[in-house]
């Protein structure tokens, strides 16, 4: 069987790495090493990519990438990051529930899988659904996918799976007058929707006014849609493969475009090793993030 191969537009979305850069490693340390098709254009096999996804996460974690080349497979993996573990105590009965939602996803059987959410979701209510199985589902997703369990497009199929399920939750919930009104996005690079979700839902049961943006707004854009809805709240998202030493510089930008009026949060796990900011607020959990809701309500009563 013929081992599949990535031109170098490809393997630039994948990896985050530019053409630049991969044809200078290539000269500078010998890799990646290249074939070629039968236009004379770089072609890259699986492998190779898989290690430049590695040494690009690796890099956002502040290590040189001439070292991280030069270093063996079996080291690389042991230096990839791994999330921190979520702070929602998981009874061994849960444990194993949650394990057979995700061999569903092994077996690529999304109506199971959505039947089963859907019997935990009317089973839990939505708040419990989102902290006690959403959550910590996203986690193990996240380890299966760092650790090979799981297929890259299988971490899509159950991201996808559960978006919908959020939505149509959300969806159901009863109108009316509410407050704050709290603006949802994420900055450029940061595709992970999941956790804008995840505090879409828990808001609006609190009786929030949320307007979700979606992913990968430009700062500019944040800015106008904050003073366009008038916001008292933008809450951003920061997953855990964001590069973390860029956040506080994001966050120092945003809010100098923000108006005074309109508070900032950043919330995720890639903010749990961040330094305390008077840029914004920083929540690192679910229960962080009622919490400061509950805050800022009495600071405006």
């Amino acid at each position: 069987m013929n081992t599949p191969t990535f031109n170098i537009a490809a393997v630039e979305r994948d990896t985050g790495l530019s053409k630049d850069v991969l044809r200078m490693w290539e000269r500078r340390y010998g890799f990646p090493v290249p074939g070629r098709d039968s236009n004379g254009e770089r072609c890259y096999p699986a492998d190779q990519v898989e290690r430049l996804r590695l040494i690009k996460r690796l890099m956002d974690m502040g290590h040189r990438p001439g070292k991280l080349i030069a270093t063996p497979q079996e080291e690389l993996t042991a230096l990839s990051p791994r999330r921190s573990k979520p702070e929602v105590q998981e009874a061994s009965e849960n444990r194993d529930e949650l394990e057979e939602l995700l061999t569903l996803i092994k077996q690529h059987d999304a109506a199971a899988y959505q039947q089963a959410m859907q019997q935990r979701l009317a089973r839990q209510g939505l708040q419990r659904f989102v902290q006690d199985t959403i959550a910590p589902l996203t986690h193990r997703v996240g380890e299966y996918w760092e650790d090979g369990s799981f297929e890259v497009f299988e971490e899509h199929l159950y991201t996808e799976l559960t978006k919908r399920l959020l939505r149509q939750a959300i969806s159901t919930l009863p109108g009316g007058p509410r407050a704050p009104r709290v603006l949802l996005t994420s900055v450029p690079e940061e595709l992970h929707v999941l956790g804008l979700l995840m505090v879409e839902a828990l808001l609006a049961l609190e009786g929030a006014e949320c307007i979700p943006l979606g992913t990968q707004m430009p700062l500019l854009e944040i800015g106008r849609a904050a003073q366009a809805h008038q916001a008292d709240i933008v809450a951003l998202s920061f997953s855990g493969a964001f590069p973390q030493r860029q956040i506080a510089g994001l966050l120092q930008q945003l809010r100098m475009i923000l108006p005074a009026t309109t508070a900032l949060w950043a919330g995720g796990s890639g903010v749990a090793r961040v330094a305390r900011s008077d840029d914004a607020e920083l929540i690192s959990t679910l229960d962080d993030t009622l919490a400061t809701l509950a805050a800022w309500r009495l600071q405006h009563s």
